[in-house]
């Protein structure tokens, strides 16, 4: 833990308003930024983690309302996805709490290279069917859900290229997906990580509600964009947050 004062409160408010940007612009719960910054400013990594789960549930919640008020999706397409990330989150806090640092933080790592590769060889828009197999939907939810909670992000950045590399989804419909299954994981990555203690509520209320006005300017701007520029956009995001996480960890 650390102490706060006034001058934290004020930075930490703007990096909620740029990461809710950042989570509605390209459907993911934000950690894969959060976490990182959050360890710039002196925060612990698990702490980070706590921190950065409870700002998913914030943005989730309220991206996935403009979401299905805007018609990109349909609640039923994401109920299985998000019923198994929530079953896979509540393992979250066993993770954190057995895992040490410097495992998780490998893991966060590898984890953001697999999505850059993958992400790269995959359409932005796919003329195949859509892959909605009830058991399949339901596990890769299971998988997305306990790891990604474990390392402080939502899992759009791993499902958003697996809906699209692997089951066919249009790439507008997959960034809305991922949101909607963020609020399943998150949710369920906060009770998990509150069990352990890694929750810092106060913070975590600053950064989630500061992130509400992000969500909402990066929805809208992401309603309007070309889906090959959209694509080209999320690709450019994956290395920063790489560059970002490696700078902080090793050098």
């Amino acid at each position: 833990m650390m102490g706060y004062n006034s001058s934290l409160f004020f930075e930490l408010s703007i990096a909620g308003l740029i990461i809710g940007f950042i989570s509605g612009f390209f459907g993911i719960g934000g950690g894969t930024l959060l976490v990182p910054t959050l360890m710039y400013f002196g925060f612990t990594i698990k702490y980070a983690i706590g921190i950065s789960v409870m700002q998913m549930v914030f943005s989730s919640i309220f991206g996935s309302y403009l979401n299905l008020k805007s018609g990109k999706f349909q609640i039923k397409d994401g109920l299985l996805l998000g019923v198994g990330g929530f079953v896979g989150a509540q393992g979250s806090g066993f993770l954190v709490n057995y895992l040490s640092s410097t495992i998780l933080s490998t893991i966060f790592i590898f984890s953001v290279c697999l999505a850059i590769f993958k992400f790269f060889k995959s359409s932005p828009e796919s003329n195949l069917p859509e892959v909605k197999s009830k058991l399949l939907l339901f596990g890769v939810g299971f998988f997305v859900g306990l790891i990604a909670i474990s390392v402080g992000i939502g899992g759009g950045l791993f499902l958003t290229p697996i809906l699209i590399g692997f089951m066919n989804y249009d790439i507008k419909k997959a960034i809305s997906m991922s949101l909607f299954f963020i609020i399943f994981s998150s949710v369920s990555g906060f009770i998990s990580l509150s069990q352990f203690g890694y929750i810092d509520y106060r913070i975590g209320f600053i950064v989630g509600f500061s992130s509400l006005l992000g969500v909402f300017l990066g929805i809208k701007s992401s309603h309007n964009l070309d889906k090959k520029k959209h694509k080209t956009l999320l690709l450019g995001l994956y290395f920063v947050i790489l560059i970002m996480t490696l700078n902080k960890l090793y050098f």
